[in-house]
């Protein structure tokens, strides 16, 4: 079943920091819970795991991610992962990262996948899935927002100016445990009430005025 997401966030840090950031496959994985790389093949091609937790089903997806376009020059990423659990279910998703710069100077990140799942996790349905998915980009984006924008100058990193903020941005990355996972079942329930408040808010939005 395939899922389309869209997402848009925006950095206060320089668009080069943020290109820097997004790049690195072992920054982008410290943001995400449940997520580790394995080895790097090279430049372009990495191994990786996602543990995903939903109750008492747990899926640990191992595959591939594939960096297809990297451009620099106009900061625009396209990466495909393909990953399969052992007991049977697989993943792949294509994710494009564009990059822009606001007019106050800030950076405008606007993310665009295609994800097809497969197997156990799909029984929770693809309008759920959608809902966390959403859940999941707004923790990545907190993260990688407050790491950045404490990087970048003016930051917390910024004023120890010691380091540049590359330098920074790359040291505030914690490693990932193995044994992290990422624990899909509360992430379930603020999408169903985050569901369930739009219900009301549309039936009732309409009501008559005083």
């Amino acid at each position: 079943m395939a899922i389309e997401i869209q997402e848009t966030f925006e950095v206060h840090a320089p668009v080069d920091e943020v290109w820097t950031f997004i790049s690195t496959p072992n920054q982008v994985v410290g943001c995400l819970p449940g997520a580790s790389l394995t080895e790097e093949v090279d430049d372009r091609n990495f191994k990786g795991k996602v543990k995903i937790k939903l109750g008492a089903v747990t899926a640990a997806y191992k595959g591939k991610i594939q960096f297809k376009e990297v451009d620099g020059d106009n900061h625009k990423l396209v990466m495909e992962g393909k990953g399969k659990d052992p007991s049977g279910g697989t993943a792949k998703a294509e994710v494009t990262v564009q990059l822009v710069v606001t007019a106050s100077g800030a950076t405008e990140m606007s993310t665009d996948a295609a994800i097809d799942l497969t197997g156990k996790v799909m029984q929770v349905g693809g309008g759920m899935i959608k809902g966390v998915s959403h859940q999941l980009f707004q923790q990545f984006a907190n993260t990688a927002k407050e790491r950045l924008e404490a990087a970048a100058p003016g930051g917390d990193a910024g004023a120890a100016g010691a380091e540049g903020a590359g330098a920074a941005t790359a040291r505030a990355v914690a490693p990932t445990s193995e044994e992290n996972e990422l624990k899909v079942l509360p992430l379930l329930f603020k999408t169903l009430m985050a569901a369930i408040v739009n219900f009301f808010r549309r039936l009732f939005g309409g009501g008559k005025s005083n």
